[in-house]
C-alpha cells in the first residue's frame, strides 16, 4: 500500500480553502519533495497528515491509518523535523533525544544518533537554548531519526545549514530511503530537492498543479536545454539551427552554444553537429527546478507571496513526532 495518500483532501478556514480537493500518493521508499510558495496550503496538508487539523472534506491515510482516527498511530511510525523547530533551552542537547527516545518507547543510542547528525558531543553535553540556529536543526533530525521510522517529514530540514551540515542532510535521506523509508521533503532550498527527490509536488494556491519526475516536468513544458560543445573547427551552424527545436546557435571561441526549446531536441542537434565537425567535449545544462517551480507557479497563478493570516493561524506540527 501507499506510505502517504489523499483522497480529496480539503482543508478550509472560515471563506480560505487552504488546501483544495488534493489527490497525492507517494509510495513506500520514495523520496517526495512537497514544493510550493508561501501559502500555497504545504504547512496545513502536513498539519492534516499528521492529525494536527482534521480535514474539511475528503481524507488522508498515512502508513495504512486514517491521518485522522488514528493520528497517534501514523505519529508513533513517523519522524518529524518540523519548520521552525523549538529547543527546550535549559535541555541538553542529547537529554533532547533522550527525551525522544523515551517517548517513543525504543532503545537507540542517543550518542550514536548525536554522531550521525554531526553534533559534537561537547555541544550535545551543554544546554540547547544556546545552540545556533544550524545546530538546532542538527538536533532536529536527530530526534527526528529515533525509532528508524518507517516515513521521516522533513519541513524545511536544511534553515540555517552549511554546506556540509546540507550534504549530510542528503546522505541521510539517501541512505533512510535505501533502508525502506519514505521521506516527504519540503524546501525552499530547490537545488537541495533537486539532488535527493525521485518526485516532486508543486502545490500553488492549494491545489496540486504538477506531480512528476524533474526529468518529466521538464519534457511537459518544454524547458530550454542548452548544449556547450567544444570542436577542433566550427562548422556551418545553419544545418543545427534548422532542427526542430534548436532556438540559437551561438558560435564562440573553439565551442558552440545551441539553445533548444524542447528536451527532444537535444539528440538531434548533436548528431548534426557530429557530422559537420569533430566534438570534443560536451556539457548539457537543463532547465533548473528553480525554473520549473516558476514556470508551474507564477506563470500558472498568482504566486502568493505570504502565508494568508487564517493559514498563519493553523497549529504547527512542533515538538516530537509521538
Amino acid at each position: 500500500m501507499p506510505a502517504l495518500e489523499t483522497t480529496a483532501l480539503t482543508r478550509r478556514f472560515g471563506d480560505l480553502v487552504a488546501v483544495d480537493a488534493l489527490d497525492l500518493t507517494v509510495e513506500e521508499g520514495e523520496v517526495f519533495g512537497f514544493l510550493g510558495p508561501n501559502g500555497a496550503g504545504k504547512s496545513t496538508t502536513i498539519n492534516v497528515l499528521l492529525g494536527f487539523l482534521d480535514p474539511s472534506d475528503g481524507s488522508a491515510t498515512v502508513l495504512g491509518h486514517d491521518a485522522t482516527r488514528e493520528s497517534r498511530a501514523v505519529r508513533q511510525r513517523t519522524g518529524l523535523l518540523p519548520e521552525g523547530f523549538g529547543v527546550y533551552e535549559n535541555l541538553t542537547g542529547r537529554e533532547h533525544v533522550r527525551s525522544a527516545i523515551e517517548t517513543k518507547g525504543v532503545d537507540d543510542d542517543p550518542d550514536a544518533l548525536i554522531d550521525r547528525v554531526g553534533l559534537d558531543p561537547d555541544d550535545a553535553r551543554r544546554a540547547a537554548g544556546d545552540y545556533s540556529k544550524g545546530m538546532q536543526q542538527r538536533l532536529a533530525l536527530a530526534i527526528a531519526l529515533v525509532g528508524d521510522p518507517d516515513l521521516l517529514i522533513l519541513d524545511e530540514p536544511s534553515s540555517g545549514l552549511d554546506p556540509k551540515g546540507a550534504k549530510l542532510l542528503r546522505n541521510i535521506v539517501r541512505e533512510e530511503a535505501d533502508r525502506g523509508a519514505t521521506v516527504f521533503f519540503s524546501s525552499h532550498v530547490l537545488g537541495q530537492v533537486e539532488q535527493v527527490c525521485d518526485r516532486v509536488g508543486i502545490m500553488h494556491d492549494g491545489r496540486m498543479t504538477a506531480v512528476d519526475t524533474i526529468d518529466n516536468l521538464r519534457d511537459r513544458i518544454d524547458a530550454e536545454s542548452v548544449i556547450d560543445a567544444e570542436v577542433e573547427s566550427i562548422p556551418d551552424t545553419d544545418p543545427i539551427t534548422a532542427v526542430d527545436g534548436v532556438r540559437d546557435v551561438t558560435v564562440q571561441a573553439g565551442s558552440l552554444r545551441i539553445a533548444c526549446t524542447r528536451p527532444d531536441a537535444k539528440m538531434p542537434a548533436l548528431r548534426v553537429l557530429d557530422d559537420a565537425t569533430v566534438v570534443t567535449d560536451i556539457t548539457i545544462e537543463d532547465a533548473s527546478l528553480e525554473a520549473l517551480f516558476e514556470e508551474y507557479t507564477e506563470n500558472g497563478g498568482d504566486g502568493a507571496d505570504a502565508d494568508p493570516p487564517a493559514q498563519r493561524a493553523a497549529p504547527t506540527a512542533g515538538g516530537d513526532a509521538a
